[in-house]
Formats: structure tokens, sequence, C-alpha cells
């Protein structure tokens, strides 16, 4: 199901030099920020909660899975390369799996680590706050990672449909509806950080059990969609 070649052209993409510039910048902003909350405020619960569930969480984790997520495909769709690789003696389903964790690879490193290391800048993982969020970012950098590499294989404009999603239904919607907060891969991811953290320091609208069979669900079906979709593009391209 994992093709080496097919997972070092997609590393390549992903880490040319436009896609790798957003990629580091929202990491390195989290830090800078953090850095200077803790020099003027002092290590304060509260504002790690604050600065990781608002902005780590909420912001740069689905950015960058936009990022990783529908450029794992969508740019070879968009310019014909695809039906090179279409045209190797390789499944369908093990390009897409293949695609999908780099992609949960390159997300997870730019996202949970980059939380993780702002969580003990910030707290020093008091009440397990960074451990907590940098948790939560990862099992989030799976299904964010899903979602949108279903997206980079159906709509050509996926990086447009990946950030009304990541701003619009994640960041505003999600924080501020509480029937959406239920449908938000953050608030399923945030289920798992209220378990690992100190009680009370960390709270979701969904409960743990059915937090995790959604995010399982939706990984799994964006993943054998995405499959499919990739087998019809083949058949559309051999017509």
């Amino acid at each position: 199901m994992y093709h080496p070649t097919v997972a070092r052209l997609t590393y390549r993409a992903l880490l040319g030099r436009r896609r790798a510039a957003i990629l580091f910048a929202l990491p390195a902003l989290l830090l800078i920020i953090s850095a200077v909350i803790r020099v003027m405020t002092g290590a304060d619960d509260e504002t790690a909660t604050t600065v990781l569930g608002g902005f780590a969480l909420a912001t740069m984790v689905p950015l960058i899975g936009v990022v990783a997520g529908t450029g794992a495909i969508g740019p070879e769709i968009d310019d014909g390369s695809v039906v090179y690789l279409l045209a190797k003696p390789i499944k369908r389903p093990t390009i897409i799996f293949t695609k999908l964790i780099v992609a949960i690879g390159v997300t997870v490193a730019f996202s949970a680590v980059p939380t993780l290391i702002a969580g003990y800048l910030l707290n020093g993982n008091s009440q397990q706050i960074a451990v907590a969020y940098a948790a939560a970012a990862a099992v989030a950098s799976i299904a964010y990672s899903a979602v949108f590499l279903l997206l980079g294989t159906v709509t050509r404009h996926a990086v447009v449909a990946g950030l009304v999603y990541a701003l619009v239904w994640e960041s505003l919607f999600g924080n501020l509806i509480p029937g959406a907060r239920t449908l938000s891969v953050q608030q399923w991811s945030l289920a798992l950080a209220q378990k690992i953290g100190a009680e009370g320091a960390i709270s979701s609208d969904v409960g743990l059990p059915l937090a995790l069979v959604l995010l399982i669900g939706v990984t799994v079906a964006a993943t054998w969609y995405a499959g499919r979709k990739l087998r019809t593009l083949t058949l559309a391209g051999e017509e």
C-alpha cells in the first residue's frame, strides 16, 4: 500500500520552495509569539491554552493541512503530470494511500511538533497542556490531510475550498456556533486534548468516544473516496 517512489516525488513537491516557505512561516510565527509572551508575562496556563487552542489548533494546523493535503496531488492533476503517474503499474489506492502518509507526515512535523515546543515555551507543560495540544494537533493532522487530499482529487479549486473550510468553518463557525462545533475536526481533536490535560484545563463540546469514531470515519471515508475518484480520472483520461 506504500510506494517509495511516489512518496519521494510527493515529498519533493510538498517541500518545494513556495510551499516550504508557507510550511515554515506558520510554525515560526507560533514559536516567536510564544517566546515573546513568555518573556513579557511569564508562565501562565490560561494564556498557553488561549495561544495553543486559538492559534495553533484552530488556525495553524488546518492551514498546514490545506498546503500539505491539496499539494500532495492537486498540482499534478492541474498540470496533467498525474497522467504519467497513472500510466505506471501502481494501484490507484496505493497512490492515494502513499500520498496521504506523506501529507500526514508533513502536517504532523510542521504542526504537532511546533505546538509541543510552543507549549513548553509558554508554561513548561504545566497541567500537561503542551502534550495535550500536541496530541490534538497530531490527530487533527491525520483527518485534515485526508479531507484536503480528497479535495485535491475532486476539484481544481482545492486550495480555495480548503481555505474556506479551514478559516470559515473551523475558525469562525466552529468557535461561534454550538451546532457547528460538533462537526468540527478541531473539536474532535480537542476531546483527546481534554482527556490528556489536567481536569478543567481544556474543554471540548464532543465526547472522546464519539470524537474518535468521527475522526476515524472521516479519514477512512475521505481516503476511500479519493481513491475512487482517482480511478474515475484514469478512465476519463483513457477515454
